[in-house]
């Protein structure tokens, strides 16, 4: 298949997509036990089921749990043996810790090149930063206004989505098997696949488009568990606190103090695990730490949960008269375990980007998808570029031509697998 090109009316309707998206509030809350996390993850959800409908996809519906499923046909003639179906899915929340809500975006036609300046926050998106700003010149790129995140993670992918289901439905003459669309709630708090039914979801295969780069089809995953030390201290008046005060406060500081410098997330990259400290609360009498662990390996997981409990014995040693109790949690496992069983739902995704004239690069993400939970719940799921950058940061930003690729790749990858079955 030659490269696909997306028309400029095309490009314009993904763009209108993406901004129409960002502007609905769908942050998450960790804290939250009820799922979704939030409600008004659904009020994304609902404008999207009316869109899949005035798109074709008769049978979109959101659940009780606020996921999105929905179906494109295939088109294949009676003949044809059939292909498997293929599921393309992505994410309505976006990130809970920086604020999310009254996303003010602006559009920067034809990008010169230099650092992007942010106009509500008086900040800038500096290219010593983001190097890859430096492949956009004469781009259309999309911002915040520097106050808020933009939302592109995942809103992104989930432009590109129905941009797919549009593109398919006024091109009847490729061929393609039966498309399942999933839209999930609570990716961001690693809750996405809670209540996600991969047997009523039906597809054979998936990807998730939720990357960032240009190219990238990621197969790797970090293996992840999250921990939370709890701190008991003893709170006096300070006036008489003499020989009596436990300070849960300055303990949970030395704890984060002896974490070693070379194992944060800030001083590693690559393959490099980490141990994040990422929310405190608490007062003098009793705090709480909690903390994500990542690595690419299991063996390596439990190396930095032991590092972990090596820096509460030291901070133990210091203050003998504070009680810290330490609780690890799973949260997902490295997905390429599973995708190395059935390697082709990778190795078409590759194709897919050869055949758009792009070069291809498989990279293990420094992070997690839903594909991580969903490929060792029997969906194998990579996952897919989706033109964006700078994650979970006031900083976010959107290339709309990498979007337009990732929506060209998308669809070689269902031509690949009509070809490939």
């Amino acid at each position: 298949m030659t490269p696909i090109t997306l028309g400029l009316e095309e490009r314009e309707a993904l763009l209108g997509r993406f901004l129409r998206y960002v502007r609905v509030d769908t942050q998450s809350d960790e804290d939250a036990t009820c799922f979704p996390s939030t409600e008004k993850q659904k009020d994304l959800a609902r404008l999207l089921v009316v869109e899949l409908i005035a798109l074709g996809c008769t049978d979109a519906a959101m659940d009780e749990w606020g996921y999105v499923i929905a179906t494109v046909p295939s088109n294949l003639p009676p003949d044809h043996p059939g292909v498997p179906t293929i599921g393309l899915i992505a994410h309505l929340d976006t990130y809970h810790a920086t604020p999310g809500g009254g996303v003010k975006h602006q559009v920067i036609r034809h990008y010169g090149g230099g650092d992007v300046p942010l106009p509500g926050s008086g900040d800038a998106i500096p290219v010593s930063q983001n190097p890859n700003l430096s492949r956009c010149h004469g781009h259309t790129l999309i911002t915040s206004d520097g106050r808020t995140l933009l939302g592109a993670d995942d809103k992104a992918g989930i432009a590109e989505i129905l941009t797919v289901v549009g593109w398919l439905k006024v091109h009847p003459e490729m061929l393609h098997g039966r498309i399942r669309i999933g839209f999930t709630p609570d990716e961001e708090v690693g809750r996405g696949t809670e209540h996600f039914d991969v047997a009523a979801f039906g597809a054979d295969y998936a990807y998730t488009l939720d990357g960032s780069d240009l190219g990238e089809i990621e197969d790797e995953t970090f293996c992840a568990d999250s921990a939370v030390v709890t701190i008991k201290g003893h709170d006096v008046h300070p006036g008489y606190a003499k020989g009596k005060m436990v300070n849960a406060v300055r303990v949970a500081a030395a704890l984060v103090e002896a974490i070693p410098q070379d194992r944060l997330p800030e001083t590693t990259e690559g393959r490099e695990p980490y141990l994040h400290p990422y929310a405190f609360n608490g007062e003098v009498g009793q705090a709480e730490l909690k903390f994500l662990v990542r690595a690419f390996t299991e063996e390596e997981l439990t190396e930095r949960e032991e590092v972990l409990r090596e820096a509460v014995s030291q901070v133990r040693a210091r203050f003998p008269e504070a009680r810290l109790e330490v609780q690890i949690k799973e949260s997902y496992r490295n997905m390429s375990y599973k995708i190395a069983e059935d390697p082709k739902v990778l190795e078409y995704a590759l194709e897919a980007v050869s055949r758009q004239g792009i070069q291809p690069i498989q990279r293990p993400i420094r992070g997690g998808t839903d594909g991580s939970r969903l490929s060792f719940m029997g969906l194998l799921t990579p996952n897919i570029f989706a033109g964006s950058q700078s994650y979970h940061s006031t900083h976010e930003w959107a290339s709309l031509e990498w979007m337009a690729e990732a929506v060209a790749v998308t669809l070689q990858l269902l031509g690949v697998w009509v070809e490939r079955s």
